[in-house]
């Protein structure tokens, strides 16, 4: 649905969203491999919002991780709408000096505005919490007047509009043949409270749904792109948040994807004991599910209990990820070091379990707080905040600072050197690839699928399989994945590693960040895209 409110003028709109900062999860390195690609996933919240927004209301949407918004762009709108988290502070901020001098007013919502408003105290409109009253006000507002307000005006959402009202996202507005994969949304929020994670705070720990019927519409619109991403995110909070639901939504998926001849792939994030619900797992295999992110943290069962992770360590952490893994479906994790319990034997025990567990991609980052959640208040009573902006963390670690930022470097130094990295993907190779399902070759030879895999191949043998230093360990596996016949998986092993190698090459120089949400000055002078291998999914929805 659009705004039900009526409105007697017409408002030019120029939603844009920041580019991030690079991290371990934008596969940015690898984007001049697909020949087009410049940015991970389209931004669901903005794009929520632009088609929402009154029907008259001229729409104009830009992600600034594509390209920059231009002075021309600037000028043609009346109002300019932004978006982003914590990690794009600084070009949000950014977004909202250029569009002032240029005379517009400047209105920001999402996760970082509802999280920590008082960073944004230069903006005209800030919308606070999710969809809702707050948004009809807002659009009242902008139909009464488009003139700077004399102070800030702060809208906070009392009354969410329930998903089942959402509209579909403005697919139509963002160029999909940009992006690296699609994003697609089912449900919010999350029932565990862990103790980094600000999901509860912003978005409910009772998961609220879409219908399904509201899902393949969004799918049909996705599907009606002529070029749009082969891999669709599920950015729930949390895929199995409301288990029922779920697998009462599959069963519709699957029957999709057989109408459709599987034109899509997808992935989501989970939690861990997703391993235990074999029924669940079983309908993700046949709707295509290839990849779920889950948030192990750390393998030390006491300090998952010590962040309130305690689910995950009531389960066996190597056989659960072994379990998914035979239903076709490839594990990535997210890693946490700097924790509390952390002593010099942790960095030891976490390289062993990144060789045992045989996930590929794991992205492993220094423990942030971020506001509004249990480990910013826990900090902030002990001071344990430090807000230097040339630390990567904005935590006091009960470890010297410099030791764990050691510790992080000779981690991901253990876990991408290119020996270990082909290692564990060809255990995916081997283990969790062959699980899949095959699906119907037609569907997949379309014009834009034989395009985009050409170029990928070709960049790949030349890039990947001739000129770099890694080419040895690369060929190893690939030449296991050509004999099982699994060419996509060389696709997917080459495209993957030459970002994640290149990536641990500049963070081992000091060029990266050591944690997705650290907002310390970008040195690479490269705009990345939106978290994937993803963190936290409020980062993904960017709502």
């Amino acid at each position: 649905m659009r705004c039900p409110l009526p409105v007697t003028n017409t408002r030019r709109i120029l939603c844009v969203f920041p580019a991030y900062t690079p991290s371990f999860g934008t596969f940015a390195h690898a984007y001049p491999l697909m020949g087009g690609v410049k940015a991970f996933m389209p931004p669901q919240g903005l794009l929520l919002i632009a088609a929402y927004l009154p029907e008259t209301w001229p729409v104009r949407f830009v992600d600034e991780n594509i390209a920059p918004a231009t002075a021309r762009d600037f000028a043609w709108a009346d109002v300019v709408l932004v978006s982003g988290m914590h990690v794009q502070v600084d070009r949000i901020n950014d977004i909202r000096r250029r569009a002032q001098e240029a005379g517009k007013v400047a209105v920001l919502g999402g996760p970082s505005a509802s999280g920590a408003p008082e960073w944004y105290d230069g903006f005209d409109y800030l919308h606070l919490g999710e969809m809702g009253d707050a948004t009809d006000q807002l659009i009242a507002y902008l139909d009464a007047s488009v003139e700077r307000p004399a102070a800030q005006v702060r809208l906070e959402t009392k009354e969410r509009l329930p998903l089942p009202d959402f509209p579909q996202p403005a697919y139509d507005k963002v160029p999909l043949k940009r992006y690296l994969i699609g994003s697609l949304q089912f449900s919010s929020g999350c029932p565990y409270r862990c103790e980094f994670c600000d999901i509860p705070a912003l978005y409910g720990r009772q998961p609220r749904l879409k219908t399904s019927e509201q899902l393949l519409a969004e799918l049909d619109l996705i599907l009606r792109q002529p070029v749009r991403p082969a891999v669709v995110y599920f950015v729930d909070d949390n895929f199995i948040g409301n288990r029922k639901a779920t697998r009462e939504m599959l069963p519709h998926l699957v029957e999709w994807q057989k109408r459709n001849g599987y034109p899509l792939q997808f992935a989501c994030e989970a939690t861990l004991n997703l391993a235990q619900q074999p029924e669940i797992l079983a309908m993700m295999q046949q709707a295509n599910f290839i990849t779920v992110f889950v948030g192990i943290e750390t393998p030390n069962a006491e300090a998952l209990r010590q962040i309130d992770k305690g689910h995950n360590a009531k389960l066996p952490i190597l056989p659960s990820i072994d379990i998914i893994n035979s239903y076709g479906m490839e594990v990535t994790s997210g890693i946490i070091m700097g924790l509390d319990t952390d002593s010099p034997e942790s960095e030891v025990r976490l390289r062993e379990f990144v060789d045992a567990s045989n996930v590929p991609v794991l992205t492993i980052n220094l423990l942030q707080a971020l506001p509004k959640t249990p480990l910013w208040e826990r900090l902030e009573k002990a001071d344990r905040l430090d807000h230097d902006p040339s630390r990567e963390s904005n935590v006091r670690f009960l470890m010297p600072y410099e030791e764990i930022l050691a510790g992080w470097r000779r981690s991901i130094a253990h876990a991408y050197t290119p020996e270990r990295l082909f290692t564990r993907f060809l255990h995916q190779v081997e283990a969790t690839y062959p699980n899949r399902i095959k699906v119907p070759v037609r569907s997949q030879l379309t014009l834009s699928n034989l395009r985009r895999g050409v170029v990928l191949g070709f960049n790949i043998l030349v890039r990947v399989g001739l000129l770099s230093d890694y080419r040895r360990a690369f060929w190893k596996a690939a030449r296991e994945a050509i004999r099982r016949g699994q060419i996509e998986a060389v696709f997917n092993m080459g495209f993957v590693a030459h970002h994640m190698i290149r990536f641990t090459q500049e963070a081992l120089s000091g060029q990266q960040n050591a944690s997705f949400y650290a907002t310390r000055a970008d040195t690479s002078g490269q705009p990345a895209a939106a978290p994937g291998g993803l963190p936290a999914i409020s980062d993904r929805r960017a709502a």
